[in-house]
């Protein structure tokens, strides 16, 4: 079996734009017609540019090549240019490479992935969501009240955890900028255990709380924040400083008793064992279109578990990642939680011929073989993303 064909799709997400204003897809067909998906997680680059990347990392390694020798291929991808060290926007691309070969072989043998990684250990996938707006809820200060308005935020934890959520994560810690790390101000320090004191009284002993921050803080800063939030015992405290130095980030693990949880910018296993044996995290979140694919991230979790630290896979994308990020949480004995955009409705369903299965908080790992799932393409192609709408992924300046 050889790989023919590569098709990529650059989609646009309608508003409320959950998981993104774009997904970048792809698909293989193999020469006896075998069709595999797969989803490149990056925004270093505009996604019409890492759309003619993937073509031509394809071009130079993956047209031609048999979809079972996924390690091999997975190398030479990683080595192009005698490189051989992390690199986010190409092992992006090779993410999504590598995603769709599992698809193809999955499908070739009439398998799930999972049950080629070791078989399912998870009957069922226990699920979290973040605190996203609703209808009528209004602004405060431009921003949906659910962002900046403690009650709202509760009201909206309580009715996520009526729908069996076990998890919600919410962020009021203030945004971030390229000009980051910094220290909070006093009015977000008051404002974060202001949420979390609200949504741990809704919630009480029925959801954790997951409190996400993308980086933003100093060391120091880190510590006085942590400190603020620890009486409503988080289950984690996401990424509290930049992802460059994992020596500062255990710092901030050593001065706290809430899991550092970390991982969405990081790709290889090689940063994220640095950040284990450093105990800089407990909790890693590992984006699988990002991170280098499903058996990378089997490895990443693999070396997770000799420190008896935790999986709980980044979802900021379209289905296809979720799709991948279910195949490795089904195998893996440390799974800990899955990040869930919503229940995976809206947009992310309707881009599938079959949507994911989600119940009363859980999602159930499909049985269909390979990744599980099928892009709709007539609908893919209803939804171009033009680049029409002029929008920054980071502030330029200081706040």
């Amino acid at each position: 079996m050889k790989i023919t064909d590569l098709k990529t799709f650059v989609v646009g997400n309608p508003p409320p734009h959950h998981g993104g204003r774009y997904f970048i897809f792809l698909k293989l067909t193999t020469d006896n017609g075998i069709e595999g998906f797969g989803e490149v997680y990056t925004a270093t680059f505009g996604p019409h540019v890492v759309a003619s990347m993937i073509e031509d990392v394809c071009a130079r390694h993956v047209i031609g090549a048999d979809p079972f020798k996924i390690e091999t291929m997975w190398r030479n991808v990683y080595g192009r240019g005698y490189s051989l060290r992390p690199d986010l926007s190409l092992v992006s691309v090779l993410s999504g490479i590598e995603t769709a070969c599992w698809d193809i072989v999955g499908k070739a043998l009439g398998k799930p992935v999972y049950e080629l990684l070791g078989g399912r250990v998870h009957e069922r996938l226990r699920s979290y969501t973040y605190l996203y707006p609703k209808d009528g809820q209004g602004l405060v200060d431009g921003e949906p009240a659910v962002y900046r308005d403690p009650d709202a935020a509760a009201e909206r934890a309580a009715e996520c955890a009526a729908m069996g959520f076990t998890g919600v994560k919410f962020d009021p810690s203030g945004p971030y900028t390229s000009f980051d790390p910094r220290q909070p101000s006093l009015e977000r320090l008051e404002l974060s255990a202001e949420f979390c004191k609200k949504i741990r009284e809704a919630v009480g002993t029925r959801a954790d709380l997951l409190f996400g921050t993308h980086g933003q803080f100093t060391t120091s800063g880190a510590i006085r924040l942590a400190k603020r939030i620890e009486p409503y015992d988080p289950l984690w405290f996401e990424e509290p400083t930049p992802p460059e130095v994992p020596e500062e980030m255990a710092r901030v693990a050593r001065q706290t008793s809430i899991p550092i949880a970390t991982g969405e910018r990081l790709t290889t296993k090689y940063e994220f064992s640095r950040v284990l044996a450093l105990q800089a995290a407990s909790i890693l979140q590992m984006a699988l279109g990002r991170v280098g694919g499903i058996l990378e991230a089997k490895k990443i979790a693999g070396i997770a578990e000799a420190h008896y630290a935790q999986i709980a896979p980044h979802l900021y994308c379209g289905p296809i990642e979720g799709a991948a990020n279910v195949q490795l949480s089904a195998c893996i004995p440390n799974f800990l939680i899955l990040e869930s955009i919503g229940t995976w409705g809206g947009f992310h369903a309707e881009i599938l011929k079959k949507p994911m299965q989600w119940e009363d908080g859980y999602v159930i790992p499909p049985t269909e073989p390979g990744i599980g799932v099928e892009l709709d393409e007539e609908v893919a192609a209803r939804h171009p993303y033009t680049g029409d709408e002029l929008h920054l992924e980071m502030v330029q300046h200081p706040l």
